[in-house]
């Protein structure tokens, strides 16, 4: 476990630290963060490439945790709702799960494939799970007590494109930051993994 200590700190901070920057906008579309929040994938993979895959699950359940807690300390100051709550813990969850799996699949091909692919499936998944529980319309009738109508004001996508409704377009401009984010990850994963990887050969 002791091994392991650094990746679940750094888990919790970025879990910490996106529930804390959400709640506050970054431009029209976004919150500060989504640009905290990708960073769980970046130690999710390299968790995983260091250590392997069960070591990366318990660090994912460690930011889980996490996050529950810090939803349920939000929810004491009427910051957030139920509905918000499981729509982020779900999201994590299957997410970083499914970064995992997709980072095994592609374990032996080049090093910057299994990292770069599993970030990329695991941030469609976030946002679409999250989003989708959190603001969609047809899930409404699920939590009776949560307003999200104002997510559901009809909008031109992203300001310029078809009429769709308001979390779309935060859906799309989340998702594209997770997206670029998972390509410059790649520099801190080499490096950090690097790192990693010669300590552990010195210490055998």
């Amino acid at each position: 476990m002791p091994r392991l200590l650094p990746g679940i700190i750094a888990m919790a901070a970025v879990v910490v630290a996106s529930n804390i920057l959400v709640q506050h906008l970054l431009g029209a579309w976004l919150t500060w963060g989504a640009l905290t929040y990708p960073i769980a994938f970046l130690v999710t993979d390299i968790m995983n490439r260091v250590y392997g895959p069960t070591a990366a699950r318990k660090v994912v359940y460690a930011g889980f945790v996490t996050g529950v807690l810090c939803s349920v300390v939000a929810a004491g100051f009427d910051k957030t709702t139920l509905r918000i709550a499981i729509a982020s813990g779900a999201a994590f969850l299957s997410a970083q799960l499914m970064d995992i799996a997709v980072f095994n699949q592609l374990r032996k091909y080049n090093w910057w494939l299994p990292p770069l692919a599993a970030s990329v499936v695991g941030s469609i998944l976030d946002t679409a799970v999250f989003f989708g529980i959190a603001f969609s319309a047809q899930l409404t009738p699920l939590f009776p007590g949560d307003d999200v109508s104002w997510a559901n004001e009809t909008v031109a996508l992203l300001g310029h494109g078809p009429v769709l409704p308001l979390w779309m377009s935060l859906a799309v401009a989340d998702c594209a930051v997770k997206l670029a984010q998972a390509v410059l990850a790649l520099v801190p994963f080499r490096i950090v993994v690097g790192n990693l990887i010669h300590r552990r050969a010195q210490i055998h």
